[in-house]
């Protein structure tokens, strides 16, 4: 703990630079847009140190840097043993699906979604399960008191004996009791809140946030400490704090959804010991989360045979295939502007799909409002759904619903024309498991029909001549 303090103080002590949130490039001063990634107020002054830029300095200008024998030597790569990691199950299958089978030693895993998602609850239930199976966890809270915590750990039933709770905004007090208890696993909720004292700059700024996390993630790495930490996002949905802070990590995981639907998603967007892209379903219950093993009709509607608006389409939510609702609405406007009103779907995507239906397959929507939505709170921005809010639109245009037990895949493009989407043969065999007996598909499409009777056409026009009976 004193070198990372000394470290620090010599930092302190020099002169000041600009860095970018977004993107991490730094600046010899203030600016209004950043040269990298082209945001405006982007750029932060922070301390940096005057031994560091110095050397950094030297080199750029010609100074020989002088060779030392590494530690190990470099060795042929099918030489290089292969690190079975022993993992530590959370408990909760859904979490270690998307971890990759668990929490590795020594793993810094960065945990970031909207306020109210349901973050530390996952986390707090993970840390009891994780301390029920014989590890000494660590859980410090820096947004909440030790008595708030315990209040919400009494109603999750999340009291094991092994979990170490403390509530410590002060990075240094953070590394004493990581000291003082040696935890298997650590909990930090949030790295926005800690706070570096020999830093200037309050938390939460680019300074405190980077050099905070580098220093947990050393320490992470030296004592083979599985961490977790939490992270907050901007109103964009974007991790909040500099691009560099998800560099320094291993895992990046996203836990987003409604709070108005009981339903959340964690998907992992980086990944260093396991497949990225994977998601896991969540119902958010009186006591905490629960994980929902077949999400397939969790997003279906419970509309009445024959009505008008409504398509079926799978998406892929990393390689999990769920069926997901589409519902349109098309009524009469006086207003010179038609809306164009999406929920849960792309809205520039809804505009460019009204413009192609209207011109390609003659159904007239310049004059009437259009709101498009999905069911349950899933976001669909994938081309995938395409040609299934297309039927969803023209169904409620023409007054004529699609037909029943069908469901629609395909990418419409500008011309009209129909295109195969990825994995097409999965979200059959789904589509088949949940019980629908045809699917309306690009006439490209040359693969199994896993048991569905398969609608082939090249167009939008021909698909909607199909579909809606």
């Amino acid at each position: 703990m004193s070198q990372v303090t000394t470290s620090i103080r010599v930092m302190a002590k020099t002169k000041t630079q600009a860095r970018c949130s977004g993107c991490g490039r730094t600046e010899p001063k203030w600016v209004g847009q950043c040269p990298g990634c082209a945001k405006w107020g982007t750029l932060v002054e922070e301390t940096v140190g005057s031994g560091g830029t110095a050397a950094v300095g030297s080199s750029r200008s010609g100074a020989a840097v002088r060779a030392v024998a590494p530690a190990v030597a470099a060795r042929p790569i099918r030489l290089v043993p292969v690190d079975t990691h022993d993992r530590a199950r959370t408990g909760i299958a859904e979490l270690d699906r998307v971890l990759g089978g668990g929490l590795v030693p020594g793993s810094v895993t960065l945990l970031g979604g909207e306020p109210g998602a349901g973050k530390s609850t996952l986390l707090l239930q993970a840390a009891d399960a994780l301390a029920r199976g014989g590890r000494t966890v660590l859980y410090v809270s820096a947004e909440e008191s030790v008595s708030q915590v315990r209040l919400r750990a009494e109603r999750l039933d999340a009291l094991a004996d092994d979990l170490l709770l403390a509530a410590e905004t002060d990075l240094a007090s953070v590394l004493g009791l990581i000291e003082g208890h040696g935890p298997d696993v650590l909990v930090l909720d949030s790295v926005q809140t800690i706070r570096l004292e020999e830093l200037s700059g309050a938390a939460g700024g680019v300074t405190q946030v980077r050099e905070c996390a580098a220093v947990l993630t050393r320490v992470a790495k030296a004592r083979g400490m599985a961490t977790l930490l939490v992270g907050h996002v901007t109103k964009d949905g974007q991790l909040a704090g500099p691009r560099v802070l998800e560099h320094l990590v291993d895992t990046v995981c996203e836990f987003d959804g409604d709070r108005h639907h009981a339903l959340r998603l964690l998907r992992a967007q980086k990944n260093r010991f396991g497949p990225v892209g994977e998601v896991g379903c969540f119902e958010m219950t009186g006591e905490g989360l629960r994980g929902v093993d077949d999400a397939g009709r969790l997003f279906l509607g419970e509309t009445a045979a024959g009505t008008t608006g409504v398509a079926v389409t799978l998406t892929l939510e990393g390689r999990r295939p769920l069926a997901c609702e589409v519902q349109a609405l098309v009524t009469p406007t006086s207003l010179p502007h038609p809306r164009r009103v999406a929920s849960g779907l792309d809205a520039q995507r809804l505009s460019l799909l009204v413009a192609v239906l209207e011109r390609r397959s003659d159904v007239r929507l310049a004059e009437q409002d259009v709101f498009a939505s999905t069911v349950g709170g899933l976001r669909l921005l994938e081309p995938a759904a395409d040609l299934a809010l297309c039927l969803a639109l023209a169904s409620s245009r023409l007054d004529v619903p699609v037909a029943r037990g069908l469901i629609a895949l395909g990418e419409v493009g500008l011309a009209g024309e129909l295109r195969t989407v990825a994995q097409t043969q999965r979200r059959l065999a789904e589509a088949a498991r949940l019980g629908f007996t045809g699917a309306l598909l690009p006439a490209a499409y040359d693969g199994d029909a896993c048991g569905l009777r398969l609608h082939r056409v090249p167009d939008l026009r021909g698909a909607l001549a199909t579909g809606l009976r």
